[in-house]
């Protein structure tokens, strides 16, 4: 848009674009900077999800977020890219023959908590969305489930990273705690899988904790915890029939399509390398994604948080390790 001008000195009048933005006339900030290159060190394999977390939150409450107008469309988009990339890390053969015991652990556990969650939420009062987030990424995988519900029902960036923040902190208190309880009360190899695939929200975590444990419980974990993420496909579409509202039709996002069309090309096509690199490449989204939720969370965000859906995590989490854990050591001594 060109705007006309008077030159003061001459008197004439002078055409000037001035509404035109160009990069080269901006000045690059310093906490644009600083912004930049903890984004950049996110990519690297060192900076994992919890880290990430903190450290947007970090510079959250320091230095402030430099491109929040953008933050709300990215972490949406990111969000679900990585879930269908995480498909690709999926074996279907390997899922649907999880142990027999794990399977009626899963499902139990799984209507329990949403059930549980449910009832919790409305006895603290907390708003209906953020509650079944936090419900569906404790009864089901974690962060990868809250991606997968969140577009569904329309959550808001705050109720997302409510969410996401609660299931992530427990995820690397589960790091150091199972390992140790176990040890504790001598589980068994294949005890201590189910029990970690039952009770700790995300695959990294599961399989984190697992093999500190024994590769026996490594592999019981890891294949109980893939039976338990395709659970993510009903818990869509469970979640579709309860918050459509009037004749709202039922929807599957195109990314949970994908999500399943992923995990069959693993399945039964040669392509391991791309399948490693695509997991890889997921992973690393969903922690660029959490730094950019944590540095959306500013002082006056967390002021309007609250402590209930965090008090909600972490008895929903209490109560699904204790009710797994009895499980493990009655029925699968």
């Amino acid at each position: 848009m060109n705007t006309v001008l008077q030159d003061e000195r001459t008197g004439k009048q002078v055409i000037s674009n001035t509404g035109k933005k160009r990069f080269l006339d901006k000045s690059i900030t310093t906490r644009e900077v600083i912004f930049i290159l903890a984004l950049a060190l996110c990519m690297t394999p060192w900076v994992s999800a919890p880290v990430a977390l903190t450290g947007g939150l970090i510079i959250a409450q320091f230095i402030g977020h430099p491109f929040l107008h953008l933050n709300h469309k990215a972490t949406h988009i990111l969000l679900q890219i990585s879930v269908v990339g995480l498909g690709f890390g999926m074996n279907m053969h390997s899922a649907l023959k999880a142990g027999s015991e794990g399977f009626i652990f899963t499902i139990a556990s799984i209507s329990g908590t949403l059930i549980v969650g449910y009832i919790m939420g409305r006895l603290l009062k907390i708003d209906t969305k953020t509650s079944h987030l936090i419900s569906c990424g404790t009864a089901i995988c974690g962060g990868s489930a809250i991606a997968a519900v969140s577009p569904v029902i329309k959550a808001e960036e705050k109720q997302l990273s409510v969410a996401l923040g609660t299931v992530f902190i427990l995820n690397s208190a589960a790091l150091f705690l199972f390992p140790f309880v176990g040890h504790l009360l001598h589980l068994s190899q294949t005890q201590f899988g189910l029990w970690s695939a039952i009770a700790i929200h995300d695959t990294s975590s599961v399989v984190g904790a697992a093999s500190k444990y024994g590769p026996q419980a490594l592999e019981v974990a890891t294949t109980v915890k893939l039976a338990r993420a395709l659970w993510i496909m009903p818990a869509v579409v469970l979640t579709t029939l309860c918050f459509r509202t009037g004749k709202q039709k039922i929807k599957i996002p195109w990314f949970i399509g994908l999500f399943l069309l992923a995990m069959l090309l693993h399945t039964y096509f040669p392509i391991a390398p791309v399948s490693e690199v695509l997991v890889k490449v997921a992973k690393t989204g969903l922690t660029i994604t959490l730094f950019l939720i944590g540095a959306g969370l500013s002082r006056e965000v967390l002021k309007g948080v609250g402590f209930k859906p965090l008090l909600q995590g972490v008895i929903l989490w209490a109560l699904i390790s204790g009710a797994a854990l009895w499980a493990v050591m009655t029925l699968a001594a």
